[in-house]
């Protein structure tokens, strides 16, 4: 039997990051990996998939650009970008994030973990065999989720893709479907289709990137059609069918005929097979969790989950930023050091409640952090919306001709504090971590006039935004 003082389960983002402060305070940690360390976003997610939508956004810039757009002709170059998409993916191999685990002076244990009563983890190892762990003070579960397929006539024979194939195709589809109107729909659409495709995108709802401002997802739409997509929406599929080539067919009786069909229509916990039924949670639930990591309903205080398994914010940066306080909070407790538990403390992850940042890498990007304003009014805040034209600025106008974009500050009135921001328009992503600040840190709106954006930038916004609030 090996001993630890703290077993991680999952060497995603995630794992790493809670394996390393815990280690780092101390203890002594195993980390076990079924698949590759490094996990769904080295492999499958955010770094494969920024790599195939980064030419493609390069090369719109370069259009949207007199005499840049003279010198570009033709296509991107499809296997050029899958081969550095290839690269970003480390190859589908993980000897450098291996090597980084253990040159941290952390434990690897390769194998299928699974909970085997309080604080011990049984791991079927890759030759079959089997090999017990036991945590002196915690346990981690950081094992992500996985992708949700509907039950659909024919799905399963159909061979579906998910995001992992989405993400990682050695091919290009002549013809692709995309169900869903989510992140990794969108940004797949947009991927595939500048790599060649053509892109039919079936959304059940009647609008794209739902969970954000109403305006975002109007414009990406736009962008999506200008560049070829058929976006439809009230479209819901109901059988698939492969027969050589997929027949999709719709609730009314419309078929849609594709060459492959991804399915992003959600995910779910990975913990079907983690042996939560052995410390008394249900498996194929999120395991619930407080916000120093600690699990709910399990006696002792001694199993924790991190990141995308306890359902708190579904990001890898924000499963890292709870792998650091989680881990730390592990570290704290074992060494009996008291935790500090206040708002914004070190020993909880307050930013998953009040100010998570996202990116949605389409061509324009969308992004967003903390409250929009229905969640805002929904909270019963007295808030006001403050909307801006980012057309209208001088650093929008330099970066490209004809620049369509939008932001919104949601502003609480009481306090007159920032609770959240959303910016639609090409190259907006390095603006979010400004307003990530202002609203983690609930700056006033007096103290941010103070902080004078350079011009000619896009970031000029702010003032505007604040002129348009003071009228």
């Amino acid at each position: 039997m090996d001993e630890f003082d703290v077993v991680v389960v999952g060497a995603g983002p995630t794992g790493e990051n809670l394996a390393e402060r815990a280690h780092a305070g101390g203890l002594s940690v195993a980390v076990v990996e079924a698949e590759l360390v490094g996990g769904e976003c080295s492999y499958w997610a955010c770094m494969p998939s920024k790599a195939l939508l980064r030419p493609a956004a390069a090369l719109a810039d370069a259009r949207r650009l007199p005499g840049a757009r003279e010198a570009v002709s033709g296509r991107l170059d499809a296997a050029a970008v899958l081969k550095s998409r290839d690269g970003f993916a480390a190859h589908w191999k993980d000897g450098g994030q291996a090597g980084w685990l253990e040159s941290a002076g952390l434990v690897l244990v390769r194998g299928h973990g699974r909970l085997d009563g309080p604080k011990r983890v049984a791991v079927r190892t890759p030759d079959g065999g089997q090999r017990a762990l036991t945590a002196r003070h915690a346990v981690a579960v950081c094992t992500g989720t996985r992708a949700a397929l509907p039950d659909l006539p024919g799905l399963a024979e159909a061979r579906p893709w998910t995001s992992r194939e989405a993400t990682a195709s050695a091919q290009v589809p002549p013809r692709l479907a995309v169900v869903g109107g989510g992140v990794v729909a969108c940004e797949m659409a947009t991927a595939w289709r500048a790599l060649g495709s053509e892109v039919v995108q079936l959304v059940r709802g009647s609008r794209l990137l739902p969970r954000m401002e109403p305006f975002a997802g109007e414009l990406v739409a736009e962008s999506l059609r200008a560049s070829g997509v058929d976006v439809r929406f009230g479209a819901s599929v109901t059988a698939v069918r492969r027969d050589g080539s997929l027949t999709l067919t719709l609730e009314g009786g419309e078929t849609v005929t594709a060459d492959e069909v991804l399915f992003a229509t959600g995910r779910v916990p990975a913990t079907s097979d983690l042996g939560l039924e052995t410390v008394g949670l249900e498996p194929g639930r999120p395991v619930e969790v407080d916000s120093t990591g600690l699990a709910a309903g399990v006696p002792d205080g001694w199993l924790y989950a991190a990141g995308d398994v306890n359902g708190r914010a579904l990001l890898t940066h924000q499963g890292k930023y709870q792998g650091r306080v989680f881990g730390q909070v592990i570290a704290d407790r074992a060494a009996g050091r008291p935790l500090d538990t206040a708002d914004w403390g070190r020993s909880v992850a307050t930013a998953d409640e009040q100010a998570v940042p996202q990116v949605v890498f389409t061509d324009p990007e969308a992004v967003s952090v903390g409250l929009t304003l229905q969640e805002a009014t929904r909270d019963g805040r007295r808030v006001r919306a403050v909307d801006y034209d980012l057309g209208n600025l001088a650093g929008a106008a330099l970066h490209a001709d004809g620049y369509q974009g939008r932001a919104r500050a949601v502003v609480d009135l009481d306090r007159e504090t920032l609770l959240g921001a959303t910016f639609v328009g090409a190259g907006v992503a390095e603006l979010l971590h400004s307003a990530t600040i202002a609203v983690t840190a609930e700056v006033p709106i007096s103290r941010l006039w103070h902080a004078v954006p350079s011009f000619p930038t896009l970031s000029e916004v702010w003032l505007r935004l604040l002129e348009t609030y003071r009228g």
